[in-house]
């Protein structure tokens, strides 16, 4: 059986539960889906963001992101993944991405979104810029210090 996997790079938002449902669609054998939706924050005060614009590599984002899709299937024996991250200006409260990961039980499910979003934190070929309301310059964002930790633990597992 061919396990689906999506991965889709987009300027336009997703609808999570039609992407949920048609992962699952006459899938018997999945007992869970485990959904992560990334949403853009407003940050706080003096770091408040009126907007993020987020840029990719064509092609080769898309490329990377179903690579680590596939290691995940493998790794926890998966029965689905959709992978859907958005490109261009977002404001706060907008979806910026979408994993799911399905399976027949909870816990591969869990472990394989949390992986994937490691990856996409740390390693997609994304970048992100944020206009402060403040008015001052505009800010590159960069992985933090707990978000290459976090993407480290799956190294040589």
């Amino acid at each position: 059986m061919t396990i689906p996997i999506t991965v889709r790079v987009q300027h336009d938002d997703f609808d999570a539960a039609l992407e949920t449902k048609m992962l699952t669609a006459d899938r018997p054998e999945i007992g869970a889906v485990v959904s992560f939706i990334g949403i853009c924050r407003s940050g706080d005060d003096d770091l408040a963001i009126s907007e993020m614009t987020l840029e990719h590599y064509p092609g080769m984002a898309e490329t990377e992101i179903r690579r680590h899709a596939e290691e995940a299937r493998r790794r926890w024996h998966l029965s689905g993944v959709t992978v859907i991250h958005r490109f261009g200006t977002v404001t706060p409260g907008d979806n910026i991405v979408l994993v799911l990961t399905a399976s027949a039980h909870r816990e591969a499910a869990f472990q394989a979104a949390e992986f994937l979003m490691d990856y996409l934190k740390t390693n997609a070929p994304f970048w992100k810029t944020e206009k402060r309301l403040s008015g001052a310059k505009d800010v590159w964002v960069e992985a933090r210090g707990d978000d290459d930790a976090a993407a480290s633990r799956w190294e040589n597992k």
